[in-house]
């Protein structure tokens, strides 16, 4: 996934021809790559489900007697399943929210196919987990004393800055090397919140 971002850096008008007298130079569009490295989501069986039967009966699966679930691995699209008694479903890993669903679903009839009555209902994306590598490196101790409202700083606990969004809700963890991760509800958070990082990382490069 890739995001256009502006750079807060005005070309110079020293002589260019093309440039016309008066008017601002464009601004220099930067493209971002994001990658979605954890898409985790959750639905409702809406029955109970018996956990040892599944761990007698399913592929890929383990007793977690002492959490009191089941982890279900599945494959195309990859993702981990944890499964409650209740009928909670947790599916973790898929680098998608499309293949989050396909996950949730693909769960839902294996489950349907063990004899359990599953109504795949209560569907949502719980969180999303993004990585972007910025082209540049970071001042970070910088940046976190001109953010102080929203950054937080403590070397000795954490090597990266936390920077919290509200609109779009989001964390992010800021590092030295241009790297930052995002933590957000949905992919959409994820990119609005780059776009918004970038010019704020970009004047301590």
């Amino acid at each position: 996934m890739a995001v256009a971002a502006a750079s807060p850096d005005i070309c110079q008008d020293l002589g260019n021809k093309n440039s016309v007298p008066g008017e601002p130079a464009a601004q220099e569009q930067t493209s971002l790559d994001i990658d979605i490295a954890n898409v985790v989501c959750s639905f409702r069986a809406r029955c109970h489900l018996n956990l040892r039967m599944i761990a007698l009966n399913g592929a890929n699966v383990i007793y977690k007697r002492e959490l009191g679930k089941v982890t279900m691995k599945l494959r195309r699209p990859y993702c981990t399943a944890n499964i409650w008694s209740s009928g909670k479903i947790v599916c973790t890993g898929a680098r998608s929210e499309d293949d989050a669903k396909k996950g949730a679903r693909r769960c839902a009839r294996t489950l349907q196919n063990m004899g359990f009555q599953v109504h795949f209902s209560e569907f949502k994306v719980v969180n999303v987990l993004g990585i972007c590598a910025m082209p540049f490196t970071i001042k970070i101790t910088l940046f976190s004393k001109h953010h102080k409202e929203n950054a937080s700083y403590e070397p000795e606990l954490h090597p990266g800055v936390t920077y919290k969004i509200r609109d779009p809700k989001a964390v992010m963890k800021i590092f030295s090397t241009g790297s930052i991760t995002c933590t957000a509800p949905c992919v959409a958070n994820i990119q609005r919140a780059i776009e918004h990082i970038y010019p704020l990382v970009h004047e301590f490069r």
